[in-house]
């Protein structure tokens, strides 16, 4: 064990498989647009996994379309337009994350969203959550030039916090998004709820610890904590 003084005055979130289960809605999404093109449905378990890729990744399992094929654009455009008109159907908060923003917040903690969505989907998806106002910091996929795993958007949102980049800590699901905090020199946790495949190794991502529920944010927060 190794003793680790921890100040961490803030906590921000990847949003799609950390802050809130998108999944079924962007299945939906991908599987409407199966359906125009005659296509049967994909079972929710097997689109899970890419849940985290955007359009890029869940494409690729749904048409095996990559993004140099000369018909992406027009089935990436179709599968946006989709997704947008079912932003939040059945899109849910995971498991934890409401008390644990409760928590956050009763102790004056300000948390924030760092997202490769794009903010034509992560304004109205937050606002439909009851997220939007109570978030002090909401980073969207093109709110810079260059998405996670650029530093750029960690950097953006600690300036917005007013903070140094290593006094907030960062939650995510997926490797970029351990790159984006270290590239920024941040500390980063890895969501194990979120949406992992089943090849992922988060235990090399090297980010500061691995956890299976929201509320272990909290034990992170403590002058003193002991890491593994």
């Amino acid at each position: 064990m190794r003793q680790n003084r921890l100040a961490f005055q803030a906590i921000l979130f990847d949003l799609d498989g950390t802050l809130v289960d998108t999944a079924p809605d962007l299945g939906l999404a991908l599987n409407l647009l199966r359906a125009r093109h005659g296509l049967p449905p994909l079972p929710a378990a097997d689109i899970r996994p890419h849940a985290s890729h955007g359009a890029r990744g869940l494409l690729k399992i749904g048409f095996g379309l990559g993004s140099d094929h000369p018909e992406f654009e027009a089935y990436r455009s179709d599968f946006l337009n989709l997704y947008a008109e079912n932003i939040c159907r059945d899109s849910r908060l995971f498991e934890g994350i409401p008390k644990l923003l409760d928590a956050l917040e009763a102790r004056r903690i300000p948390w924030g969203v760092v997202t490769n969505k794009p903010a034509r989907f992560t304004e109205p998806l937050l606002s439909l959550l009851n997220l939007a106002d109570r978030a002090a910091t909401i980073v969207s996929g093109d709110t810079c030039p260059q998405p996670k795993p650029h530093p750029d958007p960690m950097h953006y949102a600690a300036d917005e916090l007013g903070l140094a980049a290593a006094a907030c800590l960062y939650v995510g699901d997926a490797e970029r998004d351990v790159e984006a905090a270290r590239a920024a020199g941040m500390e980063s946790l890895v969501a194990l709820w979120g949406y992992l495949a089943g090849h992922d190794r988060p235990q090399d991502w090297q980010a500061l610890a691995c956890i299976a529920r929201p509320e272990e944010v909290l034990n992170f927060l403590a002058a003193t904590s002991s890491i593994a």
